[in-house]
């Protein structure tokens, strides 16, 4: 019984001494045991346990009395959770081993054990109904380890990187040099966008085409660069300065309900016409990205609206046929 309620108290005790640190209260042994009510020895052993598990660079500040933490952008990834939500969390971490192009996959199975030991022993978490279930995912590229933690901490800490970067038509890699802001994960694609001095303009580029990272002095923030980003979350992650268009489709009435039943975009119209086929349409300054994503409907649709998308998807028709 004593063991039970260790395991629940515990990792909020760990939370609580890591927020005490973390604001820079210099907290000590009494003033923890007063805050914890817990004995001396209780938490010398969570400061030991944050240490040794969890990395925590915890130092003893003589001249103040109290703990620190020597390197200041450290921090507990911590998740305070009910054990209803941890249930749910622990059942939906083996979907995410299918999404292994970065380092990420090598922490999964310790997330998953860390919260199952936070479950009460009474509740046992069982994940064998995967074995009937088979996840077919998009083909996507591997990350380097080091390239994927030198932009995490490039952008966290606003450091320039110099790397190198093979764009998708090159047949070799090419020096850059980026200021990067903020990393984006999308359908299992990874990129960075940030401000290239080469280009003189906000860029996005691809994590699995990066190699070579070296890390730099800071660069000064630009505070106002969201206002400098055209993108789309919803179609692309390039910085587009083409104002955004009003996308019109028109699509056969033989797949009305995939389109139905899908929401494409978030700001999207989409409706069923009394002949069966489907209008829908949104707006995105992702032209070519828009274009990629219509022609895979092949003749299922029609492009109503704008005529610059009409021309493209004929030129690209007419250079497949080259093909043929």
């Amino acid at each position: 019984m004593a063991k039970t309620k260790e395991n629940h108290t515990k990792p909020l005790r760990l939370f609580k001494i890591e927020q005490e640190i973390q604001k820079g209260n210099f907290p000590n042994v009494e003033s923890l045991m007063d805050l914890l009510e817990v004995s001396r020895r209780t938490v010398l052993r969570d400061i030991d346990e944050l240490k040794i598990y969890y990395h925590a660079p915890i130092e003893y500040d003589a001249f103040k009395k109290g703990y620190y933490y020597s390197d200041n952008t450290y921090f507990v990834k911590n998740m305070m959770l009910t054990e209803s939500e941890i249930f749910a969390v622990t059942g939906i971490l083996p979907l995410m081993e299918r999404y292994n192009n970065t380092p990420l996959k090598k922490t999964i199975s310790k997330v998953y054990e860390t919260l199952s030991q936070m479950l009460p022993n009474q509740v046992e978490v069982q994940t064998s109904f995967m074995n009937d279930v088979e996840f077919i995912a998009d083909p996507i590229p591997a990350i380097d380890e080091d390239v994927f933690n030198s932009v995490f901490t490039a952008t966290k800490l606003h450091q320039i990187m110099k790397f190198k970067y093979r764009s998708i038509s090159a047949t070799e890699y090419k020096e850059h040099e980026l200021h990067p802001y903020k990393v984006y994960c999308q359908k299992g694609d990874w990129y960075v966008l940030g401000f290239s001095p080469k280009h003189n303009n906000f860029s996005t580029f691809t994590l699995a085409r990066m190699k070579s990272i070296k890390l730099g002095d800071k660069f000064e923030v630009d505070t106002d660069y969201e206002k400098k980003v055209h993108i789309d979350p919803n179609f692309g992650i390039w910085n587009n300065d083409n104002p955004p268009e009003k996308i019109e489709l028109l699509f056969d009435k033989s797949i009305n309900t995939y389109i139905l039943e899908r929401t494409w975009h978030k700001n999207q119209e989409c409706h069923q016409n009394e002949d069966g086929s489907v209008y829908l349409s949104f707006t995105s300054n992702q032209d070519q990205e828009t274009l990629f994503w219509v022609m895979k409907f092949g003749s299922k649709v029609k492009v109503l609206n704008p005529p610059s998308l009409k021309e493209k998807v004929v030129a690209e028709l007419r250079k497949t046929l080259e093909n043929y």
